[in-house]
């Protein structure tokens, strides 16, 4: 038979042009039907889906997808609901918001590689990761949006007897979904499989170079290494990071440990000058140059402040009246006492601690801004020294902004005074006046700066 009279033949039989079964009249309408292919053949005796069943499982593929968004709880966030000035922050802060609600609708325009959201809690970065994902919706093209702990869920749900799919299916759309966004990445139950899971999902949206949004809190070293180095690939991969503090706060509390909040009165319009007291001359103009020079360096807080002075004189006050003023300008603070801050320390060694202890060690060594309430270093344990000694040593190699408040210069490690009291990097301010007891406080008012 000549080529002309084969393929008309194959077309009365229900067969294309290149032998393949066609779509309906073989089918029978079960939807699925095996090709016309010799022996040898990998597609011999497959089952596949004939044409009337494409739209069917493709349609089936998308109402999975989002069932596993659940976007319709996120409607609402979108670039029109955004603010991306914030709420009360500084230039610095606004303009790092500005540019990443800029690089988020650019990326919506036109999703292209990997765009990495990365902040702390409440900055705003999975507004902007739902944001795209909306904003892709409402243009027709097809988006899974999904929190990661939910996806691994919405995984293993895919065993169960009455799973309307297969975990190879579920799996497979979610590794080649058209837009991905994984909401949260490093949250999750890192058990093998999950770490297997989630390496696997990355690894083949790396080499296709499909569009991926992902927004984490996790700093690019604490991230598992077979996953940082395709986070971090600049010929793919855009990082954002998200300066503003969380927008859901009305105090700065950057951090759990942060213990801010219990200081709020504590502010400079608050500062005793006690000048009911009876103190010698040289003791209030201590007691004043203590409270301006506080008041400059919260005006530009760069290098260390070192504050000095007898339990009660009034230390801890300066020390969280200038954390204070920096969280009104929006600036990121992290405030905690140093026995409190140990303590946080040796609980991410319990097995039951959700957060590992270079992570919280990381968080407070490289805080941008840090208080230090009440550091005595001398009766601390060998353990407890080493750690103070690690931390001040690296926040004063790496120059950042710190405010330390200590009793007496004797309760310094030896090691650590050549940091603390190093007058080419460190103000030091002595509070030269007893500790405040509230003499004659229920007689006469103590005098208030106006």
């Amino acid at each position: 038979m000549n080529t002309r009279n084969t393929s008309k033949a194959n077309r009365e039989r229900g067969r294309d042009e290149s032998g393949d079964v066609s779509v309906c009249p073989l089918c029978g309408g079960k939807g699925f039907l095996r090709r016309d292919v010799p022996v040898g053949h990998p597609d011999f005796g497959k089952a596949v889906p004939c044409e009337c069943k494409v739209t069917e499982l493709q349609d089936a593929r998308l109402l999975d997808l989002r069932a596993a968004s659940n976007l319709g709880f996120l409607s609402r966030l979108t670039f029109d609901s955004f603010v991306p000035d914030g709420y009360g922050l500084n230039k610095e802060l606004r303009v790092n918001l500005r540019s990443a609600y800029e690089a988020a609708e650019a990326y919506a325009a036109k999703p292209s590689g990997w765009l990495i959201l990365r902040g702390k809690y409440g900055c705003g970065k999975t507004h902007l990761a739902a944001a795209i994902a909306n904003r892709r919706i409402e243009q027709g093209h097809p988006v899974l949006f999904v929190v990661v702990p939910d996806l691994l869920d919405h995984l293993r749900a895919a065993f169960s007897p009455t799973s309307p799919v297969s975990f190879d299916q579920r799996f497979d759309s979610v590794r080649t979904a058209p837009l991905l966004v994984l909401d949260d990445l490093g949250t999750q139950n890192a058990t093998p499989w999950a770490r297997e899971k989630l390496f696997q999902i990355l690894n083949y949206r790396y080499n296709a170079r499909l569009p991926t949004v992902i927004t984490t809190n996790q700093s690019p070293e604490e991230i598992e290494m077979r996953l940082r180095s395709r986070l971090t690939d600049p010929d793919i991969v855009n990082p954002v990071t998200i300066l503003a503090r969380d927008f859901r706060g009305s105090m700065a509390e950057q951090s759990d440990l942060s213990s801010l909040s219990l200081h709020s009165h504590q502010i400079f319009r608050t500062f005793l000058l006690r000048s009911r007291e009876n103190l010698k001359p040289e003791q209030r103009r201590s007691l004043r140059a203590a409270r301006e020079a506080a008041k400059v360096y919260a005006q530009d807080p760069q290098g260390w402040l070192v504050l000095t002075g007898p339990y009660g004189a009034g230390k801890t006050h300066l020390a969280a009246a200038i954390a204070s003023h920096l969280v009104g300008e929006g600036q990121l603070v992290l405030f905690v006492v140093v026995a409190d801050l140990l303590d946080h320390l040796r609980a991410t060694f319990s097995p039951s601690s959700s957060v590992s202890f270079d992570k919280a060690f990381g968080e407070i060594r490289n805080a941008k801004f840090l208080v230090l309430d009440d550091l005595n270093t001398v009766s601390a344990t060998a353990w407890a020294q080493e750690k103070l000694l690690q931390l001040i040593d690296h926040r004063f190699n790496a120059g950042l902004s710190t405010v330390i408040t200590v009793a007496t210069e004797s309760e310094v490690h030896p090691r650590l005074k050549t940091r603390l009291f190093d007058r080419s990097h460190c103000l030091i301010v002595s509070l030269k006046v007893p500790g405040y007891t509230g003499q004659g406080a229920g007689r006469t008012p103590a005098k208030r700066e106006g």
